[in-house]
């Protein structure tokens, strides 16, 4: 792996890039939402698909919001929520999902760099699957939604005082892009071929 050495805070994706796991959400979605019209399931897979960094919230919320043309209230989004959360438990803690080429980035140089997860995942969900899998030791921080994106980077900016431009965010959805660029720091695309162009910086 090529390292660049102005860098020395990474925030790590987790979907996609430190674990094959989007085909088990994609799947977990379909089964919350089976006793719907596939028609309508098959709106939401796309927009979940098109929009891997957003966390579950918004994607229940538009689905029955936009698709469906219904009210919700949180406590309802919360309840599907959980739901998913249940399933993805269930099937994500699981060793084998995890992606060689960063893990082993990660296992050999956390000591090296300052390293934090932001997803798009369930922060309290996340935080449990990483302990589970023997993986939270190597992590400052974890942190997933229902904060944005854009906003745990931010937030974690702050918090540690890092420097704007030793900095650098590692993901494979746009959504991750638009939270490193929003943040002023660097993006390198990971597992996303239609991405690599928009990469600022070629770490791994």
């Amino acid at each position: 792996m090529k390292t660049t050495n102005s860098i020395k805070t990474i925030f790590w994706d987790f979907d996609g890039v430190l674990m094959n796991s989007n085909a088990v959400r994609d799947k977990g979605f379909e089964l919350v939402l089976e006793d719907y019209p596939k028609e309508q399931v098959k709106q939401l897979m796309d927009f979940h698909q098109a929009n891997g960094g957003l966390s579950r919230y918004v994607k229940f919320r538009y689905f029955f919001e936009e698709i469906r043309g219904e009210k919700v209230t949180d406590k309802d989004i919360q309840k599907w929520a959980d739901k998913f959360s249940e399933i993805m438990m269930n099937w994500l803690i699981n060793k084998d999902l995890l992606i060689d080429q960063t893990i082993n980035f990660v296992k050999e140089n956390h000591q090296n760099y300052n390293m934090h997860i932001v997803s798009g995942s369930d922060g309290k969900e996340l935080n449990q699957i990483c302990q589970g899998i023997d993986i939270d030791q190597y992590f400052k921080s974890i942190h997933g939604s229902p904060t944005p994106k854009k906003q745990l980077v931010a937030d974690l900016l702050e918090k540690y005082n890092y420097e704007l431009n030793t900095c650098m965010l590692i993901g494979d959805s746009i959504n991750d892009y638009d939270a490193a660029i929003s943040n002023q720091i660097q993006f390198q695309a990971y597992g996303n071929d239609s991405l690599i162009k928009k990469s600022t910086i070629e770490f791994l």
